[in-house]
């Protein structure tokens, strides 16, 4: 499968104080890629390097095929789409009117507009001005308008974390649908619940070293003890081993009909990078 984004060695120094070390990774077509971390970890700074505006201090990072120092340019900003937290609104113009502008520079109809805003669920808000929105509203449009021209690649820098639970399961349900039908998606986040939703393939970014890289289910099965936790009738919970010597107690709880549910204890994205890392995402 071709490969949309391939990144090599990349390492990113700011004084004294190293960003990104040694940084290995590709991001294949039609693919969502989770880059995940903490605050800090240098997720930003590798979308910025990825998409022009800032240049690495060593190592190689190329977009469609091209060095990233000249993926900033006219022809190449139509096929991306960038939301990060300073994408800038008019504060003085309405949801709608910061939309048509964009419309404008990007030569897509109105219907499009139309769709976004009903993918961000602002269909029957896009009469309100920007100064007046919420912080989870404004990343709602920013999102709208990173979606307006169709990109083929979309970077989104913590998409939802301005977002309610109903509004995040929205736009999930939106990437997901962008996704089938062919956008790239690179996605940095600390949610791992929401990598888990959407990702193909993630990677676990620590101090600006990435700690481990697969597909989400690869990763819970390598971290996974085999154990069961059976919930039986009279609420009580019981933890058994996997193998035989558990089959045989799953066994005897189900002759007796005792089980009201049976679980297999895979960790979760969140426990494998604590378990990696020795940190929390925060």
């Amino acid at each position: 499968m071709e490969n949309i984004i391939e990144v090599k060695s990349l390492a990113k120094v700011f004084g004294n104080q190293p960003a990104l070390e040694d940084v290995n990774f590709n991001v294949k077509k039609g693919e969502t890629f989770g880059f995940l971390g903490p605050s800090g970890s240098g997720k930003t700074t590798t979308i910025k390097i990825l998409t022009g505006q800032l240049l690495q201090t060593s190592g190689e990072a190329e977009v469609f095929g091209v060095k990233n120092s000249a993926i900033n340019n006219g022809s190449y900003r139509r096929r991306i789409g960038v939301l990060s937290d300073n994408s800038g609104l008019y504060q003085r113009l309405s949801i709608e009117d910061n939309l048509k502008l964009y419309c404008d520079l990007y030569d897509v109809s109105k219907q499009r507009m139309e769709e976004v805003l009903e993918l961000v669920n602002l269909g029957n808000e896009k009469k309100k001005i920007v100064s007046k929105l919420s912080k989870g509203m404004t990343q709602r449009v920013l999102l709208a308008r990173t979606l307006l021209h169709e990109p083929e690649l979309l970077f989104l820098d913590e998409p939802t974390s301005a977002l309610d639970p109903a509004n995040s399961k929205q736009i999930h349900e939106g990437l997901r649908r962008l996704n089938e039908k062919g956008t790239t998606i690179f996605l940095t986040t600390h949610d791992m619940s929401e990598a888990e939703t959407l990702c193909n393939r993630v990677a676990f970014l620590n101090k600006g070293k990435i700690q481990l890289l697969d597909e989400p289910k690869a990763l819970r099965r390598q971290f996974a003890d085999g154990s069961l936790t059976v919930e039986l009738k009279n609420g009580q919970f019981v933890t058994l081993p996997g193998g035989a010597e558990g089959a045989e107690e799953v066994y005897k709880y189900m002759s007796n009909n005792e089980v009201e549910s049976i679980h297999s204890n895979e960790p979760t994205l969140g426990d494998i990078f604590v378990e990696i890392t020795g940190r929390e995402l925060v």
